[in-house]
């Protein structure tokens, strides 16, 4: 290493390590935590507890900020203020999750459902396929509407409040404001479905269901109604997942947000190790601050941003040499 490079090094270096960069870096780790938590844990609920690998997830996702979308630009029109708006984001949540609920439910019931008693790769034919129609559907749609089918859809990018575009600093330490609101609801959407697992009576019948079907069966439980519960609630995920991306510039309403969004969805899930919603919230911490650690680097010291995205398939790379099964993997996951 030459002396320039190392001097250069060192500075950045003591960059780094200030404590309000740190702080910073932090924050922004917690914000790509949050996005990459919501994108997962749909997909990591229904593999988890039905041992169904959806690969149709990402264009759930896609379908979730269009439709998102399409409700806040709607609704922008009727918003008199940035609170408003941050309303209306609410209220389009609300929305996303009912109809991707609604799609995710009559999927399982009318296709996933007949696959049960045969191998997975019949599953995964199948979500695969779907994933394909999805797609399709979608471009068709956004060519006939006009709208761009390959960069974002600039109109919902538009309804973003401008307070979520602004950045803070709180004792010293600057945030964006997006990566607050993105933190936010990313808190908000994995403390609801730890609490909807763990704290109600539906949820001990999900779990039963997941852990020993025939024996859930015995019991009285409608085995099936609870896989087509818990596909519909992985679907609503999916769905506010792409909304909470619609106003997010780096990755926006658009086709390829469906394979743009599987594959991390699918890292994280395995690093967290199959089937393990505390896995896959763990795993979307540890790839979010490395994401942001990389980030940093390689756009303030080293200048090459295609990096830090090399970085996240590393950690997978290294977790499955030294714990194959994941962070918090099971030997066998689904019931059924």
């Amino acid at each position: 290493m030459s002396e320039v490079v190392l001097v250069s090094t060192l500075d950045a270096l003591g960059q780094f390590l200030r404590p309000s960069t740190l702080a910073e870096v932090f924050v922004d780790g917690l914000s790509k935590a949050a996005v990459y938590a919501m994108i997962a844990g749909g997909l990591t609920l229904i593999f988890g507890l039905m041992g169904v690998l959806n690969f149709a997830h990402g264009s759930l996702t896609m379908f979730g900020a269009y439709l998102g979308g399409l409700v806040l630009v709607v609704a922008v029109s009727q918003a008199t203020g940035p609170f408003a708006r941050l309303a209306y984001f609410f209220v389009a949540a609300v929305v996303v999750f009912g109809l991707l609920a609604a799609l995710g439910g009559a999927l399982e019931v009318g296709l996933i459902r007949p696959l049960y008693d045969r191998p997975p790769i019949y599953q995964i034919l199948l979500t695969f396929g779907v994933t394909l129609v999805l797609d399709e559907v979608a471009r068709i749609a956004v060519s006939f509407y006009g709208l761009q089918p390959i960069t974002e859809w600039q109109a919902a990018l538009g309804t973003r409040p401008g307070v979520l575009s602004e950045s803070y600093t709180v004792a010293g330490v600057g945030a964006n404001g997006l990566d607050l609101f993105q933190v936010a609801v990313g808190a908000l959407v994995v403390g609801a479905v730890w609490a909807f697992l763990t704290r109600t009576r539906y949820g001990l019948v999900v779990r039963a269901g997941s852990e020993d079907s025939e024996m859930a069966e015995a019991l009285g439980i409608d085995v099936r109604r609870v896989f087509t519960t818990v596909f519909a609630l992985g679907a609503g995920i999916a769905g506010v997942a792409g909304l909470l991306l619609a106003w997010d510039p780096t990755w926006g309403a658009s086709v390829p947000l469906a394979s743009e969004t599987l594959l991390p969805a699918f890292v994280v899930v395995i690093i967290g190790g199959l089937g393990t919603f505390r896995g896959t919230v763990y795993a979307a911490l540890l790839v979010g601050l490395v994401d942001a650690v990389t980030t940093w680097w390689f756009v303030n010291a080293i200048e090459f941003s295609a990096l830090p995205e090399m970085t996240v398939f590393l950690i997978l790379v290294l977790v499955l040499v030294v714990k194959p099964q994941g962070l918090f993997g099971v030997a066998e996951v689904g019931g059924h």
